[in-house]
């Protein structure tokens, strides 16, 4: 069992990657943000040190990053982010400590991480975009949580399992 100590080094690492990768992947014009950058330490993280930290280190990210950077802009698109990586985290977290530990669980619980994460930000979304008096549109959605998202998707896919499989295979989680 990892010690509460390196959970929080971890989870303030996830939190500093968090907020400097987009500067990163910002270099690619076409697909830069597309990357969804904020997501990959967040993820990893509820691997890591577990649900309650990812969940943390999620809605923490988005809302910091917003005010530290004005990048996202706070209303709506960082709260609905705040939401959406929180849920990430969490579900990552939650569904690796419950799946056995099993290559293709790592992509079980990545996927159903991804699509309750897409579900909260819709919802968040819906609320925040209706107290702004905007409409939250079918399409929206589908741009914002997968059409605009599928760069990122396919690049999670790939590099959050191997990351986590190198790290059980050194048993470090």
């Amino acid at each position: 069992m990892m010690k509460k100590t390196n959970k929080l080094v971890i989870s303030g690492l996830c939190l500093a990657l968090g907020l400097v990768l987009p500067f990163l992947t910002g270099q690619i014009k076409q697909i830069g943000s597309m990357l969804l950058p904020m997501h990959i330490p967040v993820l990893l993280c509820g691997y890591i040190c577990g649900p309650f930290y990812g969940l943390a280190v999620g809605f923490i990210c988005p809302l910091l990053r917003s005010l530290l950077f004005s990048m996202p802009k706070l209303m709506p698109s960082a709260v609905g982010m705040a939401f959406e990586l929180a849920s990430y985290g969490v579900f990552a977290g939650l569904f690796y400590r419950l799946l056995p530990k099993k290559p293709m669980n790592i992509y079980l619980s990545l996927i159903g991480a991804m699509l309750a994460g897409r579900a909260v930000w819709g919802i968040v979304s819906f609320v925040l975009y209706h107290i702004l008096g905007n409409p939250f549109t079918i399409s929206i959605f589908m741009a914002g949580a997968l059409l605009n998202a599928i760069p990122g998707i396919i690049f999670q896919l790939i590099v959050i399992p191997i990351i986590v499989m190198a790290l059980q295979k050194a048993n470090l989680i």
